[in-house]
């Protein structure tokens, strides 16, 4: 009897330090991926052509092996801002004018978040003339200064970054709603300069400070703090150049808009409120109103801006 117990203690504690023993996982191999490329077709290319027909449009296409995903970044120049490509296809309007260098930046991801990045530059011509009356609107016949229009409903508005809303529909001021908390929104004059070389100049007189959020979402404005809520910040006013570009929203073409942006040269200066892009869309000009869309300081939101001449 005590043998055969002797012997069930013995296959009992067997079975216990089996079941205990530490199980082995492995994983697959994380492989990052290769022969990863960017393709580029400019479109217009021929022999009297080399870059492109002024469209500034451009097919991209990525490629790569064992790649489950891609990123990319248009344009270096303007920092690293990596945008998701589910297919990894893409056609893009580059709208500086005249001809530009551009690097584009491709991150593509294999099993296990392992990530191969590869670059390429390209040379894009970008031919484009604004309509006469945009330009005779905007700075008269050389200069006119601009100031956002407060006692106009709507005058500031948000909405969402998109290309089906063209209105404020998340927010829109009543008649001189800031003037309590942010006047310098409504004191800031913007002068639009067409000079005798045919280019353009933007001149941004603030005596109050600038309107605008803080850190990066300033829009890289000089002397803006890096924290801080919404409100007027000092800022000594600034002059650059602008240019007139077909706008890059991507906007229906039935939309009310007439499809011409201002590109604004550098960072220190801005329209109404400091921005993240320097591409104000105008919606609307006649000789006395002006109606613009920006992207926010949000990349999500649309900011809509109303001046007065």
């Amino acid at each position: 009897m005590i043998r055969y117990i002797k012997y069930y203690s013995f296959i009992i504690a067997l079975m216990l330090f089996s079941s205990c023993e530490k199980k082995e996982f492995t994983m697959g191999n994380l492989v990052a991926p290769s022969e990863v490329a960017i393709n580029t077709t400019i479109v217009g290319v021929d022999a009297t052509h080399p870059n492109g027909d002024g469209s500034g449009d451009v097919k991209i296409s990525l490629t790569g092996k064992n790649v489950l995903s891609y990123k990319i970044d248009y344009n270096a120049a303007d920092g690293i801002n990596l945008e998701f490509l589910p297919d990894g296809t893409a056609t893009k309007k580059y709208t500086s004018i005249g001809l530009n260098t551009y690097r584009i930046t491709a991150v593509a991801y294999g099993p296990g978040a392992a990530a191969t990045t590869v670059t390429k530059d390209i040379q894009v011509r970008s031919d484009f003339t604004p309509a006469a009356a945009i330009v005779t609107n905007l700075t008269g016949t050389g200069s006119k200064t601009w100031k956002v229009d407060k006692d106009a409903a709507g005058h500031f508005g948000v909405g969402p970054w998109s290309t089906t809303s063209v209105t404020p529909e998340w927010y829109a001021a009543v008649p001189n709603e800031k003037a309590g908390c942010c006047n310098c929104f409504y004191s800031a004059s913007f002068t639009f300069t067409k000079l005798a070389d045919g280019t353009y100049t933007l001149t941004v007189a603030s005596p109050d400070g600038a309107f605008t959020k803080t850190g990066s979402l300033a829009g890289g404005l000089p002397g803006i703090p890096g924290s801080g809520a919404e409100a007027c910040y000092p800022y000594s006013g600034g002059t650059s150049t602008f240019s007139f570009v077909p706008s890059s929203s991507g906007i229906a073409a039935s939309a009310p808009s007439t499809k011409t942006g201002i590109l604004l040269g550098g960072a220190n200066t801005y329209i109404g409120y400091g921005a993240q892009l320097k591409e104000y869309e105008i919606m609307s000009i006649s000789a006395t109103n002006l109606y613009l869309r920006v992207q926010g300081t949000e990349t999500g939101n649309a900011w809509y801006l109303k001046l007065k001449n």
